[in-house]
Order: structure tokens, then sequence, then C-alpha cells
């Protein structure tokens, strides 16, 4: 067996990036002169994550750090919540980000140069559990699934720019400058969705540009969100005049879009979307198959170990 000290690494190469192994340079020069023993594996691409902490949990690796953005954490918590609950509560989740956004990461309030930082972070071994948004969707064959997120999930326009944005992120490097092209959609093709949701005791049955459904700040749009309170926050943004859309630009990069006319927030437990036409669904950064019919977003309470500050 491995020993219980010894770090479980899975290193996710930046999609795009003009030198894709630079982060993870860093990352051994750190840990070298650090003294930390360790092993690690490189990701072929971001499907290979499941399989490589399936590989981490079953060689007992008890700290398992993925260097990596929101859609690897993504994977990894999934695969964590396929572990017996027993195994799971002695394995801890550690990041050292190296995505496009990283929102997850930067929740703890560090920014992704601080190599060494996360490092000795990791290396202090403080751990809380956290949280797990949860979609719960019938697929196109009929099937009930399931997927959790630590970050958001988004419905609408939100989703097609973060797809729109995974296309174009080879040319950008700052987190904010690549996410503002993608964001131009939102005044050239104001899009908006028929969709009806259930929010508590609260019905929305009309046109929504977009939702975003928080366990943590979901890219800004809810900014109040935090992964260890058993709750969500849910944002609805109604469809705002051009003017208005410009406002929200600079609410939502300085961390107060709730202050717009047009976002309308809420806090729950479940959030369920009997109707959302047309509206592609994003989940921690990555667009997922679309559900067939009605869904259910729910909340799991203090399910993973992950490593903070």
């Amino acid at each position: 067996m491995t020993d219980k000290k010894k770090w479980g690494i899975v290193f996710c190469p930046k999609s795009g990036a003009f030198r894709p192994h630079s982060k993870w340079e860093k990352v051994e020069k750190c840990l070298r002169a650090k003294g930390i023993d360790y092993d690690y594996v490189q990701s072929e691409n971001s499907s290979s994550v499941d399989r490589l902490v399936k590989m981490m949990i079953s060689n007992g690796y008890k700290t398992i750090v993925i260097v990596g953005g929101d859609s690897a954490l993504n994977e990894s918590v999934n695969c964590l919540m396929q572990t017996p609950k027993v195994v799971r509560d002695t394995i801890a989740l550690g990041v050292i980000p190296n995505g496009l956004m990283n929102d997850f990461a930067h929740f703890w309030g560090l920014n992704d140069r601080e190599v060494e930082e996360w490092v000795d972070i990791i290396a202090r071994r403080r751990v809380r559990k956290v949280d797990l948004g949860c979609i719960r969707y019938t697929n196109s064959k009929n099937e009930k699934c399931h997927r959790y997120f630590l970050n958001c999930l988004c419905i609408g326009l939100v989703a097609s720019v973060i797809k729109q944005r995974r296309r174009a992120n080879g040319s950008m490097g700052w987190r904010k400058l690549a996410f503002i092209p993608s964001s131009l959609l939102m005044i050239f093709q104001r899009l908006e969705y028929k969709m009806r949701l259930r929010i508590d005791t609260e019905t929305i049955d009309r046109k929504v540009m977009t939702v975003c459904i928080g366990n943590a700040q979901g890219y800004g749009f809810t900014p109040s969100a935090v992964p260890y309170n058993g709750l969500l926050d849910v944002s609805v943004v109604y469809h705002p005049e051009v003017a208005q859309l410009i406002e929200g630009f600079y609410l939502l990069y300085s961390g107060k879009i709730l202050n717009h006319r047009s976002v309308h927030p809420f806090r729950t437990r479940e959030v369920i979307i009997e109707k959302a036409e047309r509206a592609l669904v994003g989940i921690d950064g990555r667009v997922m198959n679309t559900p067939v019919g009605p869904f259910v977003v729910d909340v799991e309470q203090e399910v993973i170990n992950f490593i903070i500050p």
C-alpha cells in the first residue's frame, strides 16, 4: 500500500496554452525544494481525470491533488462520490489551479501564480468538509442520471458563453480577459429562453436570459454563495436593455451583480426546472449533454474533504 503521507498528484495541462507544462515545472521544483513525497500522473484530456483519480484511490493515496481547473475538479469530486463513504472520508482533495477560470480555487482567496503558497496549504492539510450541488436528470436514453458540481450550474446564455469561450481559449491567458469576447454574445445575440422554475414556494414562468445555481461563486453570478452552509444561491437574470447590459458587465466584474435590477437572487436547498426550452446547461466550466424534460438541482451537505487555507 502507498504511504499515507505521500501525495497523489494529477496534472492537467491547460488546453491551448503556449507552454502547457510550465506550471508543472514550477510545482515540481517547489515540491522537491520542500522535500514532499509524491507520485504524479498526467491526464491526456479532461475525460481521463476520472480514471486517474480512481487509480489514486485504489492505490491508497489519502491526499489527492489536482493541478488543474474547475472541470478537472468536477471530474475528481464525481469520482470520489462513487467511492464508498467509509473510504471517501479518509481522503482529502487539494488543488493547485491550472485552468482558465479556476473559480473554486479563487473562492479561497489566492491567485493562480502563488504556487509555493498552494503547496504550503496542502502540506498543512487543513481539511474542511464542503458541500456539492447535484443535478438529477433524465438523459436521451431515458436513463436516470446525476452529476455533482463544486462551483456552479448555469442554464441558458452563460452556458452558451462557456461553450464559446472554450473554443477560443487558446489565445487568452488572463481569466477575465478570456471571458470578455464570449460575453459579447450577450449584447449581439440577446438570447432568451422560455423557462419554468420552482424555487421554494415561488414559480417563475417567463422568458429568462440565464439562470446560475451556485454552490460557490458561480463565475461572479452568485458572489455570496459558500460551499459549506447546505444551501444553493440562485441568480435568475431577466432580459435587460442594452444600457443595463453595460452596467451589468461592470457589476459582474466588481462582484456586485446582485445589485443589478435584472438579477433576481434566491437562496434555497432545491430548484426544480420544469422547462428550459433550447437552453444549454453548463456545469463547472463545461457544457453537459442537455437533460431531457424536467430536472432537479439540489445540494448534498459536507460530503467531500477539501484542503483549504
